[in-house]
């Protein structure tokens, strides 16, 4: 797989993710005795019953969708991409297992199960921007 599909793959799939979390059926509203408390929007869901999401959240999976989607269009914009959602990912993951920062001051949900999906998601963007994903195939050179 070259970095120009897997950023059109990431692309789609955080997109979907983003809007499944306005499914009440697949992200029901997070319990009173929710672990933490967002003050930013009361859309606090548990997208499948596991991960934190609200409104913020989703709204910067679209966004990384849609550069995904955009950064599809050449090799470099894909290495690009994947070398920012790195260190991205990186620090939200981070920030995430950190108490006083989990909600990123009480924005966004960033806590639990999210945390292994960001540094998971922070791997995967490593491989594709700097790691085997990062050197183009000799095949498309001129």
């Amino acid at each position: 797989m070259t970095a120009p599909r897997l950023s059109l793959l990431f692309g789609i799939l955080f997109l979907v993710v983003g809007g499944l979390a306005f499914v009440p059926a697949l992200a029901p509203l997070a319990p009173f005795d929710a672990p933490v408390v967002v003050t930013l929007d009361p859309h606090y869901r548990l997208l499948f019953g596991l991960f934190p999401v609200n409104l913020a959240h989703d709204a910067i999976h679209v966004l990384v969708g849609i550069f995904g989607l955009i950064a599809a269009r050449s090799f470099a914009s894909a290495t690009g991409y994947f070398r920012k959602l790195f260190w991205f990912y990186l620090l939200v993951g981070i920030l995430g297992a950190i108490p006083i920062t989990n909600t990123l001051f009480g924005i966004a949900p960033i806590y639990g199960w999210d945390v292994l999906l960001h540094l998971g998601t922070a791997v995967i963007a490593w491989f594709a921007g700097y790691g085997r994903l990062s050197v183009e195939p000799l095949s498309a050179l001129p």
